[in-house]
């Protein structure tokens, strides 16, 4: 009887193992061969889900995008106004060694998203998706009263951007010794100067 092949677990298995590479290695260091190695296959055996290496590292991308997005959905969905600006914070920003990696591979993207114009549309869908939901639950607060400042919603959802996606940068760019700042202390504090 022929094995049944889960082939989205397979095309996982190889995105999971490219994110170890890259976080581990960084993007040059992720060659087809060393990925079907990762992954415990053959070379031959990544064409058939993968047929070039930007074709993995494309579907890499979209899916730590998505992972992500999943993880902020389920944080946020009994929560509004800071709240739930605080869970989506404390799932973008890298707080943990899980984190930390997901920083070094979106920084690798961000490296490919310059030049080519299919990563860099990937990358903008889900920061917009961000500045929506963080829009949302400013406008949340400001209805209850949590958020009184008088600095528009706006400029205080690009400064929510930046911390995250800055603190990502820091994070990856970090040796693995070095004590990295308190990223939750730091959205902390910029939520409490929102009243």
């Amino acid at each position: 009887m022929p094995k049944i092949v889960d082939h989205d677990q397979r095309r996982l298995e190889l995105v999971d193992a490219t994110w170890r590479i890259i976080a581990r290695d960084g993007i040059e260091g992720a060659t087809m061969r060393d990925i079907a190695l990762e992954a415990g296959f053959s070379n031959g055996a990544l064409k058939p889900y993968f047929p070039t290496k930007d074709d993995l590292l494309t579907f890499a991308f979209r899916h730590v995008f998505n992972r992500t997005n999943e993880r902020i959905a389920l944080t946020t969905f009994n929560r509004s106004g800071l709240a739930a600006i605080r869970a989506f914070g404390l799932e973008v920003l890298p707080v943990d060694d899980e984190k930390i990696s997901e920083a070094r591979i979106v920084i690798a993207f961000w490296q490919k998203a310059v030049t080519d114009v299919d990563k860099a549309s990937i990358h903008q869908q889900s920061m917009e998706q961000w500045r929506f939901a963080l829009l949302r639950h400013l406008s949340e607060a400001r209805q209850v009263g949590s958020v009184t400042t008088g600095v528009e919603d706006s400029v205080v959802a690009e400064q929510l951007m930046n911390l995250f996606l800055g603190a990502q940068v820091t994070a990856a760019l970090s040796p693995a010794h070095d004590e990295l700042p308190s990223y939750s202390a730091q959205l902390d504090g910029l939520l409490a100067n929102l009243s």
